[in-house]
């Protein structure tokens, strides 16, 4: 989905396993970069309900390194 500058979608987590997983989450682009946002759902002293939100750089899969192997070496071979 591209989201246009300076705006975004915030969607109810589904996958919260835990209390310490946001409450929502979404995608936002702010100043032509785009950044994940996560929300949750806080209660003030005084009783009143708040939005706390994070934002960070959008999560990239990291691939395994490609592991080389050393150069088999055998001075036995008779050639």
């Amino acid at each position: 989905m591209e989201t246009k500058n300076n705006s975004g979608a915030i969607f109810k987590n589904t996958n919260k396993k835990a209390e310490t997983h946001p409450d929502y989450k979404g995608k936002v682009n702010v100043n032509n970069k785009e950044m994940e946002i996560a929300l949750w759902v806080k209660q003030s002293k005084d009783g009143k309900p708040y939005f706390s939100a994070s934002f960070s750089e959008p999560y990239v899969k990291q691939e395994a390194p490609i592991q080389s192997l050393p150069p088999i070496v055998n001075d036995d071979l008779p050639f």
